[in-house]
């Protein structure tokens, strides 16, 4: 597979696009040598800022700014550059041989493409793309190339997607939906199970998770990413709460010293103000 060449593509562009590579490789070179800063950053020190530069570029693809996300992307390709920087004055690796070792993943992960192995839709490819991955990595367990790190909503989400790889899914969405009505109750039921000076708290927990579980496995099964959808919610309740504050402003006021009737006047408003309330009730 190593020896598998592909022919560029017809672009016209292409020549423009590797001398813009080069030129970023040139200046990090310059910089390392030169910069007091540069030459300090070590994998440890990068870390925290190549997370926070994958949460920005992630938070401009939630707001469509593709003038940000172009920014983005360049932070980003900017880290992946200077962490081979370092790669290869530590004689771990380089930029050719992290390139070479993508290229050769994705001719291995797509047989449909570079093999003789069918795929006629997404699914197939990702079904594929999981059994060789788990070929790959030696893992014991289909879970087992699941990040701990991961945040746990995208955890989550990555735990049903691999289950599903090996056929471990529900049938139907309305047996999931049932599975998500089910955990509901149970976690009522606990609530009810004693007042809130001896509920179990572990327990409450545990049932919680359940329910979030159960709706996460819900959204993946009708094509909804949870975690859009919640990110959207949130960016939506920060347009109204902020809204809220301003309107108080204009009375000369704060939300602290308004009466909970007064916030649900003006909450109410902002939902009217973005065109959200055809039934006029908050939520």
């Amino acid at each position: 597979m190593s020896n598998y060449y592909l022919s560029p593509a017809n672009d016209p562009h292409r020549s423009k696009k590797l001398a813009a590579f080069d030129r970023l490789l040139t200046i990090m070179d310059e910089l390392r040598e030169q910069c007091p800063w540069d030459r300090k950053q070590t994998f440890e020190s990068l870390r925290y800022l190549t997370l926070e530069e994958v949460y920005e570029l992630a938070d401009a693809i939630m707001r469509k700014d593709y003038k940000e996300l172009e920014k983005e992307l360049g932070d980003l390709m900017l880290h992946m550059v200077f962490y081979a920087k370092i790669g290869s004055e530590r004689q771990l690796f380089d930029i050719e041989s992290v390139l070479t070792a993508i290229a050769e993943k994705l001719i291995h992960r797509h047989p449909h493409i570079y093999g003789d192995v069918e795929a006629n839709n997404e699914q197939q490819v990702k079904d594929n793309w999981e059994r060789i991955k788990l070929k790959e990595k030696g893992n014991k367990s289909v879970l087992g190339g699941v990040p701990q790190a991961l945040p746990a909503l995208v955890k989550a989400m990555r735990i049903q997607e691999k289950a599903k790889g090996v056929g471990f899914d529900w049938q139907n969405r309305e047996q999931v939906w049932h599975k998500v009505e089910e955990e509901i109750q149970e976690f009522v039921q606990e609530m009810n199970a004693a007042d809130l000076g001896q509920i179990d708290r572990q327990k409450i927990e545990d049932e919680f998770g359940d329910v979030l579980f159960s709706l996460i496995n819900y959204a993946r099964f009708i094509d909804i990413n949870p975690e859009n959808a919640l990110e959207r919610t949130n960016h939506k309740f920060i347009q109204r709460f902020q809204f809220m504050e301003k309107e108080a402003a204009k009375m000369n006021t704060a939300l602290a010293e308004m009466t909970l009737e007064e916030m649900e006047g003006l909450w109410v408003k902002a939902k009217e103000e973005a065109g959200t309330l055809p039934d006029k009730k908050r939520r």
